[in-house]
């Protein structure tokens, strides 16, 4: 079905692997295969068999960036041409934000550049612990451009700044430190806590995790009081889902048992 990704769906979990699959190329991010990851992306929103998309590539690394030969063809093209390259992978940045299930991006090896936007771009980023991060463009004259709306808003400016104007990758452990990763995992345990995470993260409530997610991030430009306000809105929305309304009884059940049982021990 594509030609640089794979994906897989466990049925049991929901979790829905993507695979970044351009290893010789380090899964850099090609104009198809962005294409491609924006296909399957939405094919897995739209599958009501999946509830988490866990992100991951290929070979020794997550993925390298941009395909600097495909950069430096469209340059020659002119800008326009450029333009159009650029918005296709803002348009795959949006869209991981748009979409109602969570994505988790599972970083091992590198993740420098475009690909490390990639991961920022995500709901959640795990990584292994010897994976490095880093936005490298300064060093070649060119700007971490696309990525600057998220990560100034994982980071904060002033961190945010530091990385991209230095453009030195940083390990794993100082990435969560910073706050641009979740979890860390030794290298052996990787892929059993990665599969773990992502099925813990699959068994919490769909609709909870939808609304938390288009809160969160609907957020972003509304004053407090508007935020308080759509939180109300979706308050008043969770409450009527299927969900709120089994987990409300099953605590109420629960409650009134051990509330049973406390009598009984008194009498």
């Amino acid at each position: 079905m594509f030609d640089y990704l794979d994906m897989d769906i466990d049925e049991r979990t929901g979790v829905n692997r993507i695979h970044l699959d351009r290893p010789e190329r380090r899964n850099a991010l090609s104009g198809a295969l962005v294409a491609e990851l924006k296909e399957a992306l939405a094919l897995a929103d739209a599958d009501e068999r999946v509830r988490v998309v866990g992100l991951a590539g290929r070979g020794p690394d997550f993925c390298a960036g941009a395909d600097l030969a495909e950069v430096q063809a469209s340059v020659e093209e002119g800008v326009l041409a450029s333009l159009r390259e650029a918005e296709a992978l803002g348009e795959l940045f949006t869209l991981l934000r748009k979409l109602s299930k969570p994505v988790v991006a599972v970083v091992h090896g590198r993740a420098l550049a475009g690909g490390c936007g990639l991961a920022t771009a995500c709901d959640l980023v795990l990584a292994a612990e010897s994976a490095r991060f880093g936005y490298p463009e300064v060093r070649l004259g060119f700007v971490p451009a696309m990525v600057t709306a998220v990560l100034r808003r994982n980071l904060g400016e002033k961190r945010a700044f530091e990385l991209m104007a230095l453009g030195d990758p940083i390990d794993a452990g100082e990435a969560a430190r910073l706050g641009l990763v979740n979890r860390v995992y030794a290298d052996g345990d990787f892929e059993t806590e990665a599969s773990a995470f992502l099925e813990e993260l699959a068994g919490r409530s769909a609709s909870a995790i939808e609304l938390t997610k288009r809160l969160l991030y609907g957020a972003d430009a509304q004053s407090f009081e508007a935020a308080i306000a759509a939180g109300a809105r979706v308050n008043a929305l969770a409450r009527m889902t299927d969900d709120c309304q089994a987990g409300i009884r099953g605590f109420l059940s629960k409650a009134e048992r051990s509330k049973g049982d406390s009598k009984g021990e008194k009498a």
